[in-house]
């Protein structure tokens, strides 16, 4: 007799754990406050040590707080233990956010190996492969992920940058294309403009940012590299026009100021383009009257189109 009341007292103890912990997930999925997920997921944990769900939606819950450090230790516990693809991938976000990006690599490649179905893992996969230059083998993957999803857009702008770096730009520009044809947006005309503009396709550049600018006005960036654009093809008055327009969005953009101030001494207006000179200077901190051209180098003019600001400096110096 007094054997059968311990073993009901256990069986209320362990239906009481486990009916605890089912409220205690309740009241974790219900709430916004990720520290609130946190406690609730480690009380359930401290009732069932081995509660892999539980785990599994801490390690979430920290990952999107920011403790991507803390988030890596619940998935490894769960890896240790019954390993599956999504806590893989997962640990692979968390360790590519704190850019251990061979880690990454190799949980992505995990999360892929046990479910073959699992695109996005494929996909981030040769995203990290990108980002460590391993551009032939990123493109395979891309290419694969391409099969599986063909609309996505994202996929050839990706496997495009892949070309681009390794310079095969025939078939970056056939990418950039394929995007537009899956999503002709605002964004993907941005992008192969970029493209164009990057290998000195002046007029594809400028017709790719015009069609962007029609679908979306609200564009900084766009007007920027229209100017550029037009600039290089001797457009110098609309050239102006739209870095004024870029500095509208931002009025800080010494980018747009020097690109005013390059195209306004292409135009003798030189007071003009030494007032544009000396406010995208003040804001790059460079104070000398006598400009020098290392100055710049954080611009994007240093960076892709160094003889038009060192002609500029050479003309507005001497004044």
């Amino acid at each position: 007799m007094k054997k059968l009341v311990l073993l009901i007292a256990f069986s209320i103890v362990c239906n009481y754990g486990y009916s605890q912990s089912k409220k205690l997930f309740r009241l974790a999925s219900k709430t916004e406050n990720l520290q609130e997920k946190i406690d609730l997921y480690t009380q359930i944990i401290t009732l069932e040590p081995k509660n892999l769900d539980a785990y599994f939606y801490r390690g979430l819950a920290k990952n999107n707080s920011g403790d991507y450090l803390g988030a890596i230790v619940d998935y490894s516990k769960i890896i240790l233990i019954d390993p599956d693809a999504d806590t893989y991938y997962n640990r692979a976000n968390s360790r590519y956010s704190i850019k251990d990006f061979e880690g990454a690599l190799e949980d992505y490649k995990k999360a892929y190996e046990t479910d073959p179905n699992f695109v996005a893992a494929l996909y981030s996969l040769g995203c990290v492969k990108y980002d460590l230059g391993q551009y032939e083998e990123a493109i395979k993957d891309f290419t694969k992920v391409i099969k599986a999803t063909p609309y996505n857009p994202k996929t050839y702008f990706i496997r495009a940058a892949s070309y681009e770096a390794l310079e095969y730009y025939n078939e970056a520009a056939k990418d950039y294309t394929l995007a537009i044809m899956v999503s002709p947006t605002a964004d993907s005309y941005y992008n192969r403009g970029v493209f164009y503009l990057s290998i000195n396709y002046y007029s594809q550049a400028n017709d790719d940012f015009n069609i962007s600018l029609k679908l979306n006005k609200k564009n900084s960036y766009t007007y920027f590299y229209r100017g550029v654009s037009q600039f290089l093809l001797g457009k110098f008055n609309n050239a102006v026009s739209d870095f004024q327009s870029a500095l509208e969005f931002d009025s800080l953009d010494f980018d747009a100021m020097l690109g005013l101030a390059i195209c306004l001494s292409y135009l003798d207006h030189t007071e003009q383009a030494k007032m544009y000179l000396d406010k995208a200077s003040n804001i790059i901190n460079v104070n000398s009257n006598n400009k020098n051209l290392e100055d710049y180098q954080n611009t994007y003019w240093y960076q892709n189109r160094l003889q038009y600001l060192q002609q500029m400096l050479e003309k507005l110096n001497n004044i």
